[in-house]
């Protein structure tokens, strides 16, 4: 049997007034890696069961390379 795979989405409303905890700016989503990106703080905040975990101690630093990718995407 097949494995299937849902990918929770969150929710627009939500996205549209969460901020970066840590700069107060604007939070970009990555569908792909179910993550809240602040370009500002170069973090990426966690996802999980559509709940944004917006805890810097949870969230993923991001070097250079990776954010200009997740930019350029």
């Amino acid at each position: 049997m097949a494995e299937i795979t849902k990918r929770l989405t969150i929710d627009r409303k939500l996205l549209d007034i969460l901020v970066c905890p840590v700069t107060k700016s604007v939070l970009h989503y990555d569908h792909d890696k179910q993550e809240l990106v602040s370009y500002a703080a170069k973090v990426a905040y966690p996802i999980r069961d559509s709940i944004p975990i917006m805890l810097i101690e949870e969230a993923r630093e991001l070097d250079d390379a990776e954010l200009a990718k997740i930019k350029g995407s």
